[in-house]
């Protein structure tokens, strides 16, 4: 599979990067053991680019396929911690749970910061600082929706990785369009940025149009990798057919036809609104007259951090 250099930082990675988010909890919650055959399928199919996060929970099936395979990735992961304490305390814990000496990649996990994320979160951005210097993580970075906030990245010299929502329809990108988002990708690139797509499908919304979306992603100038998710090992045999040059429309199972979808149970909702705060594409609405929350199916991006802040367990995926 062709490989390519993020920006800069002299960390090589594959074209396509695994998404480890839809196996965990937040999505399809697979069982452990079968959420390793996923991640050891695809480090033994020649996928060796892992996207992780604190809040995705899904660090005990990675560390388990490395050890079943002896194949090391390059890790990405990333925390939504605002202060020092917060992000010292999410490095360690990736650290720990991976049973790796050095995490190559961190990120600012900031999907619906605006332009003040770097401000915000001061605190965070000095602790990765340190525990780069220290040789604990390679590279920093930041993980966003906003095209914004992608560009001011390409100014900041401490900003060593994007991670931008990038889709042909343009859907879950903030402040901006798609030509916006690829606008501050290329520029990001001539600053010397590594740059990773995520939600190049949508979030699973774009899936029946699977080679239009990710040839659109793989043509954007800049481009280093492309993240997608994939809860099986056949997808992961699907994705790396494909973008390894042996796919066979005739003999590669089809993705045709996969949906997933959230939905508010409102006999379970209790009208707090905080999942409403944590949607970062504002895709959860709230009813005043009835006071519950419904969710905006033509917003969803399914990426589930809805699902955690429900204390009532009143949002399901279906």
């Amino acid at each position: 599979m062709k490989t390519n250099t993020l920006g800069n930082t002299g960390i090589e990675v594959t074209e396509l990067c695994l998404g480890a988010l839809p196996m965990g909890p937040l999505q399809k919650d697979i069982p452990l053991e079968e959420c390793v055959k996923v991640v050891e399928t695809a480090l033994r199919k020649g996928i060796t680019f892992i996207d992780t996060a604190q809040m995705y929970k899904t660090y005990a099936p990675i560390r388990e396929a490395i050890k079943r395979t002896g194949i090391r990735p390059v890790i990405a992961s990333k925390s939504t911690a605002s202060d020092y304490e917060g992000m010292r305390e999410a490095i360690e814990e990736a650290l720990e749970q991976l049973d790796v000496d050095c995490v190559d990649i961190f990120l600012l996990h900031a999907a619906r910061a605006d332009t003040e994320v770097f401000d915000v979160r001061a605190g965070a951005i000095e602790c990765m600082k340190e525990y780069k210097s220290k040789g604990r993580i390679r590279a920093m970075g930041i993980s966003t929706h906003n095209a914004q906030v992608v560009a001011l990245t390409a100014a900041r010299r401490d900003m060593d990785i994007v991670f931008p929502l990038i889709n042909k329809t343009g859907m879950g990108i903030l402040d901006g369009t798609v030509q916006d988002m690829k606008k501050a990708i290329l520029e990001s690139h001539a600053a010397g940025k590594g740059i990773y797509l995520m939600k190049v499908l949508a979030g699973g919304n774009l899936v029946d149009d699977y080679i239009a979306s990710v040839e659109f992603a793989r043509s954007i100038k800049g481009c280093h990798s492309i993240a997608i998710g994939m809860v099986s090992p056949e997808e992961v045999d699907f994705n790396a057919a494909y973008c390894d040059g042996t796919y066979d429309p005739e003999k590669t199972p089809t993705v045709k036809g996969y949906s997933k979808q959230y939905q508010v149970f409102t006999n379970l909702c209790k009208g707090c609104k905080t999942c409403v705060a944590a949607c970062p594409n504002y895709a959860i609405e709230f009813d005043e007259e009835r006071k519950i929350a419904y969710i905006n199916e033509k917003k969803c991006l399914t990426c589930g951090y809805c699902n955690p802040v429900c204390k009532e367990f009143a949002i399901r995926l279906i």
